[in-house]
Formats: structure tokens, sequence, C-alpha cells
């Protein structure tokens, strides 16, 4: 075990989209072969892992875990990012979040040192040298461990001097294990060939702070850099596996991947028919994949959630059907539907609106990399559906645009345009972003400038409802729950509206209450249209208080015109009721006088 003294560490995972699953695996045994050989708890040693790739995830920090048990079941229980390669990102949280007294560091004049160890496969896809020297002059000591495809210039970049001691490039992810241990006797000063089992098969060769294996004449080091074989029997390429050579004892056979078989020519290899089996269960075609089968529908229908059985097209997403605000598919045809509140015109299409509402409302949409241009488009377009609700104008609703991603931007403020078609047309000209999600920051500029009334919107003293529809598509990279309840707190009424990897817990954050009508999801961008459903942004002020609630104006025209009608009823049944008592107390009277009349007689 290393016993040179406590030391504060941070593994900083590379988990890109270019790391495949089973590369992924040997980096989690790269670190837990390095952390079996450090001494570790309260004490001793603090271990922090955290995973990046367009986001920065934490897996554990300095604090949470004082044994190697409950460290390995954290780091075999991480499922990777599969993002881009935001390195820099990575070393401004270890630096800021990571190596903070609050996540478990020891305070700096304990000088306990503070080791970052960054293991990437590629170059960055932002910039790390600043955030690096920032994170040295910090007091964190970097070794950069490079692997297969990384970039030599980036490694150094990110690295403490001297750079021999601290830039390692491993050839390949097979070698990362046994450069692992390599690592440890860096870290540790051991000599591993003197003071550690190195595992050689034949011979262990020391070299200053390392040492490798080396092969009796007639063998060869395998990939793991540590057991020997006779020659190859495969290296000469004229085996004539279509798949895999295995060499056997001087020889070799051939081996198929997985979901295929070897034929009978021992060589070439056949896939696997699924479908044959008779087992798949669905309703139209069954198609053979490697390791498995899917279902597919012809032409003309739609395969539904249970992935076996079809149904007729849905023709609301196959036609032009030119509905304003939902489309409903029923067997073989289609129907236009408009919001609760509005009704349906003469040409069933578009809907009736009321401008009795009016609102300040500023719309901030998700611009980071993982939206993709095409799906941004789509935002676009659901921008635009919820503007066809409202009634815009300087006296009416105004709306305002901001987009964010690793910073923010207005796109128009609330005083910018004056009617729905210049507010449609500006949409359709905002420009990606890209980069990051800063949810929490675009927050705090939507608070302090986008309902300012510099920025058009109107004084709290008009009781104008002030609405901040929040649009995103993953998990923030920062914070987000301190400026959310500012903006509540303020009397912004929040909408939160999620897509695809969007998370619930944030978006709920974001939410007011009740949160179940202020947050909705939709699991693809192509399908959220229905969510402008929720969204009905016409305003019916609430008599006697300072507040107001979301509905819509045509419902209230409709109560009152219903309370006036019932009024007047009333009204016309009490003049009614007072005409009949008149005409029976002279129907009663004329009675008594007959009854007179007959006694008389008698």
């Amino acid at each position: 075990k290393c016993r040179t003294g406590p030391l504060d560490i941070v593994f900083v995972i590379d988990s890109s989209r270019s790391v495949r699953p089973f590369e992924f695996e040997t980096m989690r045994r790269f670190m837990m072969d390095i952390i079996s050989n450090l001494d570790v708890g309260p004490n001793a040693t603090r271990v922090g892992v955290i995973q990046y790739s367009s986001q920065v995830q934490n897996i554990f920090s300095l604090k949470t875990f004082f044994t190697r048990a409950d460290m390995e079941r954290a780091i075999n229980s991480i499922i990777p990012l599969a993002q881009g390669t935001m390195t820099g990102l990575a070393i401004q949280y270890a630096m800021n979040v990571a190596f903070s007294t609050q996540e478990g560091a020891r305070p700096p004049h304990k000088r306990i040192p503070r080791i970052a160890i960054v293991v990437t496969d590629g170059r960055p896809q932002d910039r790390v040298t600043e955030v690096a020297t920032q994170a040295r002059n910090a007091g964190i000591e970097i070794y950069a461990v490079g692997i297969q495809r990384a970039d030599m210039n980036s490694l150094r970049a990110m690295a403490s001097p001297p750079l021999e001691e601290h830039v390692f490039l491993v050839e390949s992810f097979e070698l990362i294990q046994q450069f692992a241990k390599q690592f440890q006797d860096k870290l540790c000063g051991v000599d591993m060939c003197v003071d550690r089992e190195h595992s050689c098969q034949h011979s262990c060769v020391s070299t200053p702070g390392s040492f490798y294996c080396e092969c009796n004449p007639g063998y060869r080091l395998n990939v793991d850099g540590k057991t020997c074989s006779p020659i190859d029997a495969c290296a000469d390429g004229r085996h004539g596996c279509q798949h895999h050579c295995v060499s056997v004892r001087g020889s070799y056979s051939c081996r198929c991947r997985a979901g295929y078989y070897l034929s009978q020519d021992k060589r070439s290899c056949t896939m696997i028919d699924y479908c044959s089996f008779g087992n798949h269960s669905c309703q139209h075609e069954c198609v053979s994949i490697p390791n498995g089968h899917y279902c597919r529908c012809r032409s003309g229908f739609t395969l539904q959630p249970d992935s076996k059985s079809c149904r007729a097209t849905d023709l609301c997403n196959g036609v032009d059907h030119g509905c304003e605000f939902k489309c409903v598919s029923t067997e073989g045809s289609y129907h236009c539907m408009c919001p609760e509140g509005q009704q349906l015109q003469a040409d069933g299409k578009t809907c009736s609106k009321c401008g009795a509402g009016h609102v300040d409302l500023v719309m901030v949409i998700d611009g980071s990399k993982s939206v993709r241009p095409q799906n941004f488009e789509l935002v676009k377009q659901f921008v635009n559906r919820i503007v066809d609700l409202l009634e815009v104008s300087p006296q009416g609703t105004r709306v305002g645009l901001v987009q964010y991603s690793s910073r923010v931007r207005t796109e128009f403020p609330l005083n910018k345009y004056h009617s729905a078609d210049e507010i449609k047309k500006a949409v359709m000209d905002v420009e990606y972003m890209e980069k990051g999600t800063m949810t929490g920051l675009a927050l705090k500029y939507m608070v302090e400038h986008s309902f300012s009334e510099l920025e058009g919107a109107r004084p709290l003293s008009h009781n104008i409802p002030r609405i901040g529809l929040v649009f995103t598509d993953g998990r923030s990279q920062d914070d987000i729950s301190e400026w959310a309840r500012r903006a509540k707190e303020s009397g912004i009424v929040m909408f939160a509206v999620g897509v695809g990897k969007a998370v619930e817990e944030e978006l709920r954050a974001i939410a007011s209450e009740p949160v179940e009508q202020h947050f909705s999801y939709s699991a693809d961008f192509s399908t959220m249209t229905h969510l402008v459903e929720n969204f009905s942004l016409n305003i019916c002020p609430e008599e006697g208080k300072g507040e107001t609630e979301i509905r819509s104006p045509c419902e209230c025209e409709a109560l009152v015109q219903f309370q006036t009608n019932t009024v007047a009823i009333l009204q016309s049944l009490t003049e009614k009721n007072i005409l009949w008592a008149r005409a029976l107390a002279q129907m009663t009277a004329r009675l008594e006088d007959l009854e007179k009349q007959i006694a008389n007689k008698k």
C-alpha cells in the first residue's frame, strides 16, 4: 500500500461518446487498481470521482466514502454520459467544486497534496490551457493520462511540471491496467520489480520510476504487457477467417462475433435468424439482426409502443393538416381542435382568440449542443405556435425571447415587436448557439434583465402578469434552485417544458405551484407540439387580490354571460309569480261572492 502520507485525489474521467462500453470498463478497472493500493480513510487518503462529456457529473466526492469497497461499488455503478469532450469544463468543476472544503478536501493550511488524475481518449472540445493554469496555481497537481486517440499537446497543456513525470500516453485501453501499476509507482515512488508483484511471466526490467516485462527468445509479449505466447499463427493474415482468428498452440481456429455462427467451411460466419425461432409475436414482419430481432409494420402502418402490434398511420404526422392548434387522428381521417376557451372557426382549422388577457411573457429556450440544429428548428416552431394563441400588442400581450447555452443572449426584449407576425419572423431568424447547458445562469439573466422596465416589462403597479416559460432538453450544468426560487418570489409565474433527456426534478424546481399545472414533458422533439395545449397564456384577473390566475378570458366572459342570463330569467319568473298571485286573489274573491249569493237565496 502507498504509505507516503495522506492525499486528496480526484479522478476526472472522460465518458464521451468516443469511449466505447468495453473501453469504459477498463477505465473503471484503472481507477480501482489505483484505489486498491492506497491507504484510504478520513485521516489518510481521500478519493473522489467525476465523469464528464458535454457536462460534468459528480460520482462521489472526497467526503462520501472512506472504504475501498464502497468506492468500488460506486465506480461499478457509473453510467457513461456518451456526449462531447468538454475537458476544460471538467477541470474547472474539479477546481471550483470537487476540491472545495465543502466537498471534503482538507483545508490548505493542513498541506495535504491535492491531485487530479485526468483520463481522456480524445481532443478537448473546449479550451484547457487557461483553466488548467488556474487549477495548478490553486495548488492542484494535475496528472494527464491520454489513451489511444488522445492529443499530446492538450495533455501537456493540462499537466503539472515537470511534464515527463505528469504526462502519460497509453496506446490502447487494453494496456491501461498495466499502466495503472506504473502510475501507482509514479504516485507513491515504489520500485515495482523489487517491492511489488509485477506479474511478468518471464522477466521484469526496472526503469526509473517504472518497469516493463520481457519475454524469452521465441515468445511474444501479449497485449496485457505481462504474459508471453508463441508466435501468433493468425498474424500472417492468411487464415481466411471472416470475423476472428484464434491461435491455438501453433495453429488457429476461426470464431464468429456474437449473433453469428460458424459455417460448414469453418471460416465464414452466418447471422443467426432469430425470427425463425417462431416466438417473436410480430403482427406484420419480423427482421433479424445480430443478437436479436425487431418488428416492422407494412407500408401505411405504425409500430405501437409494445413494439409488436401495428395500426394505421397517424395522418396528423403524415399530411399537411393545417390545424392552428392541435390535430387529432381518427381511423383513416383527422380533425382539428382548439384550446379550452377557444372555438374552431368555419374553415375547420383556425381558432378564435380571446383578447382580454394582458401578459408580459418571456420564453427562455435551450440552445445547447445536445439540442442539434434540426431539433432547434422544431423548438422555434413550438415558440411560434404559442405566439399564435396570443393577442400581441403594446397594450395587450408582450413577448420576449432569450436563448442560452454556456452563455445567455437576448434575441429580442419585451418592447421590441408589437405584432404576432413580427415576433414569428424574428423567432425564425434566431441562430442556434450550441455549447453547454447553463440553465441556472439563464434564470438569473431572466430575473435580473428580461423583466426589467428597461427591457419593456410593465411596472408591477400595473398588475400585469409576468410569465416565464423555460424550455430545456437536458440536465443543467449549473445549479438552478436559487434563481428558480427567486424568479417565483419576484412574482413571475414559471412554466417548465422538458424534452428528451430533460430532468423531471429540475423541471419541477423551475415550475410554479401547483407544479403539475406548470410543467410539461415530451420524449421527442417531433411530438412536442401537443404541449402547446398546456399554455393557453391569456390572463383572467382574479378580483379582490393583487395576484392573477391563468385562465381563458373566454371562460370568464362565458361565466359573466351565464350569470346575466340567469338573473334575467329569475327576474322574469318573479314577475310572472306576482301576476299569478294577483289573478289567484281575484279568483278567490269572486268565489267568496258566489258562495254568499247562494247562501242568501236559500
